[in-house]
C-alpha cells in the first residue's frame, strides 16, 4: 500500500458521519455471519502487527481474533521487547515496520506517538488507545446500542466519572453524529478536549447527567499511568458511582455501559453491573466486530 492512498484511523474524525455509521452497520453484517458483501477472507495474505506499550486484555485478544477471522495473521509486537523500547527512533521504526505490516495497532500513552507513526508509516495505523482518545472502544459502544435499536444520531447520552480518553472519544460521537451527550465530571477532571456545547454539556451533578438518558456510561476513577493519584482519586469520585439509585431519574429503559476493567464498588456497583440494564458484556465482545470492520475498511484494495 502506499502512503498516497493509506488511511489511518487514529480519532473518529478519520472517518465521516456516513462512513462511521457505515462502519457500525457493517460490524453488525460481520458479527451476524460474514454476509457475501466483499470477499469473505478480505484479510487473506495480510499481516497485521499489534504494538502495545500499555497493558491489555479486550483490545489485545479482539483484535488478534478479528485478524484471524478475516484470514490474516497477527504479530504482537511488546514495546519492550522490540527495538523502540531502547530508544529507536518512532520515524525508523515506522520506516521498517511498515514494509513489514500490511497496518500497525497501537496501544499506547502519548496520542503523539500515534500521529508520529501515521506521519512515519506507508502502512495504516490504527489507534488501540491512548491517553488521549480511543475510538475503536467507542464505535463498538455505538454498535451495541444500535444492535439494542437505539437511535445513536438521536439518543440522550451520560457519562460519569473521569473524562478520560474514552470521554474524549464519545464527545467527538456525539458532536459528528448529533446526539446529545451530558458528562457528569469532578471539579478538575474535565474532558481533555473542546466540545460543542450544542451537542456537549458538562456538569459536577451526576443526576442531572443522567436525566432522561438513553444510556449511562462510566470507567475507572484511576487510569492506567496514574496509580499514585489511587487514594486521592477515590476520595475526590466518591459521589459520582453509577449504583442503582444514580438509575432512578434516567429513562426506565436505560442502558449502562463501561469499557472494563471495572472496579466493582468504585466507580460502579455489582448490582447495575450485573443487571438487566447492563450491556457490558456485549460491548466487550463488539470491539471485535466492529474492529474487524475497520480493518476491512482501512485495507480494502
Amino acid at each position: 500500500m502506499s502512503m498516497q492512498n493509506k488511511r489511518d484511523f487514529l480519532d473518529l474524525r478519520d472517518f465521516t458521519r456516513a462512513e462511521l455509521l457505515r462502519l457500525v452497520q457493517r460490524a453488525i453484517e460481520l458479527k451476524n455471519g460474514f454476509p457475501q458483501i466483499g470477499a469473505e477472507k478480505p484479510l487473506a495474505g495480510r499481516v497485521v502487527g499489534l504494538m502495545f506499550e500499555k497493558p491489555s486484555t479486550r483490545t489485545r485478544v479482539s483484535f488478534e481474533v478479528g485478524v484471524h477471522q478475516l484470514g490474516g495473521h497477527a504479530i504482537f509486537l511488546n514495546w519492550r521487547d522490540i527495538q523502540i523500547g531502547r530508544g529507536e527512533p518512532i520515524e525508523d521504526t515506522a520506516r521498517v515496520l511498515s514494509r513489514y505490516l500490511d497496518a500497525i495497532v497501537i496501544r499506547t500513552y502519548g496520542h503523539d506517538v500515534l500521529t508520529q507513526f501515521a506521519k512515519w508509516s506507508t502502512a495504516p495505523i490504527i489507534n488501540g488507545l491512548s491517553d488521549f482518545l480511543h475510538p475503536c472502544q467507542v464505535l463498538g459502544d455505538l454498535m451495541t446500542l444500535k444492535e439494542k435499536g437505539v437511535d445513536i444520531t438521536s439518543m440522550r447520552a451520560a457519562w460519569i466519572g473521569d473524562g478520560n480518553n474514552v470521554a474524549n472519544s464519545w464527545i467527538t460521537a456525539a458532536e459528528i453524529l448529533g446526539f446529545q451527550l451530558t458528562l457528569a465530571c469532578p471539579e478538575g477532571y474535565d474532558p481533555g478536549v473542546e466540545y460543542d456545547p450544542t451537542f456537549v454539556k458538562v456538569t459536577r451533578d451526576p443526576r442531572e447527567a443522567v436525566k432522561d438518558a438513553d444510556v449511562i456510561n462510566t470507567d475507572v476513577w484511576t487510569s492506567m499511568g496514574q496509580e499514585e493519584e489511587a487514594c486521592a482519586r477515590k476520595e475526590i469520585f466518591c459521589g459520582f458511582q453509577v449504583s442503582a439509585d444514580l438509575l432512578k431519574p434516567a429513562s426506565p429503559t436505560v442502558y449502562v455501559m463501561h469499557c472494563l476493567p471495572a472496579h466493582r464498588g468504585e466507580e460502579i456497583t455489582d448490582e447495575v453491573m450485573e443487571s438487566y440494564h447492563s450491556l457490558i458484556w456485549d460491548q466487550a465482545e463488539n470491539r471485535l466486530h466492529i474492529q474487524k470492520a475497520i480493518l476491512e475498511e482501512l485495507l480494502k484494495p
